[in-house]
């Protein structure tokens, strides 16, 4: 008997009064599920801008809310390490969809650190081309859970495609100042190749995947002699870190310090909303590299 009632339950259908509950573990992803999902969806944020989504490790509130959830969103590319305590707590009722896994991954390069760990790069919302791919997998899952809003979901999709469309023509035109043997950028730690990829630049990371993986003295030397090699007139720091080599890597290499970038999400201000940020990584990385 309780099998039966658990399972009425977890087949139960939305009902038309109610909101859409989504539970959202990226900061790219809630707002995704906002634009998509409209008036239709009740979006929790669990990772907040600013908050190192490497570092998040949710709390029972947390828990709680996904337990309640109808949609659960992800990074994915083992963004997250506590997906199997999300799927516990979803209680098999809501749909926990690792939103990155459905895109091609970029393999970091080489050597971080002195050892060749093969890691996936798990920034991809640093390439336009794939968050409107996230936007396409979030309006399917959206439709999934209530197929009778299908038309909202689908023409707020076009709506937010077309905005991702505008930035991505804009970021061309703005890259386009920047000659193809200056795009270069040296970062604090490894966040920005699906930026790369799409846009043609050449990543020298300080740190590795996570700024949290600190660089040996050696791995310091190769990237002070890299920017004196390559001429890099730049490195850029991240808004939710202060890396502490900065200081010695700008006095021996003779570079400058540009603007913090934003390399884990969204942040505050007119970094608040997915375009804004973007704009405001691209403008500085070209203004300091000029």
């Amino acid at each position: 008997m309780k099998t039966l009632i658990l399972f009425l339950l977890v087949t139960l259908p939305l009902r038309a009064a109610d909101r859409i509950r989504v539970s959202s573990f990226s900061t790219i992803l809630t707002e995704v599920a906002t634009e998509v999902g409209g008036s239709r969806v009740a979006v929790t944020g669990h990772v907040k801008p600013g908050i190192d989504p490497h570092e998040f490790e949710p709390k029972p509130a947390d828990m709680k809310t996904v337990g309640d959830a109808h949609l659960i969103l992800l990074s994915a590319k083992h963004m997250e390490g506590y997906v199997g305590k999300l799927k516990e707590a979803t209680g098999a009722k809501g749909r926990l969809i690792e939103v990155g896994d459905g895109f091609a991954s970029l393999k970091l390069p080489g050597d971080h650190d002195g050892h060749d760990h093969g890691d996936e790069d798990p920034h991809w919302w640093h390439s336009v081309t794939n968050v409107g791919k996230a936007t396409k997998i979030v309006r399917d899952e959206l439709i999934k859970v209530s197929p009778d809003d299908r038309a909202v979901f689908t023409e707020n999709a076009v709506k937010y495609l077309a905005r991702l469309d505008g930035l991505q023509k804009w970021t061309k035109t703005k890259i386009a100042e920047l000659p193809r043997d200056q795009r270069k950028l040296v970062t604090s730690h490894d966040a920005f190749q699906y930026f790369a990829r799409e846009n043609g630049f050449t990543i020298f990371a300080i740190e590795g995947i996570s700024g949290s993986d600190q660089p040996s003295s050696k791995k310091v030397g190769a990237i002070i002699a890299v920017i004196r090699d390559q001429r890099v007139k730049a490195i850029f720091p991240e808004s939710i870190q202060n890396p502490k080599v900065l200081t010695q890597i700008t006095k021996e290499s003779g570079a400058k310090v540009g603007r913090e970038l934003y390399a884990d999400g969204l942040g505050d201000g007119a970094a608040a909303t997915y375009e804004g940020m973007y704009k405001y990584n691209v403008t500085a990385i070209v203004e300091a590299l000029k």
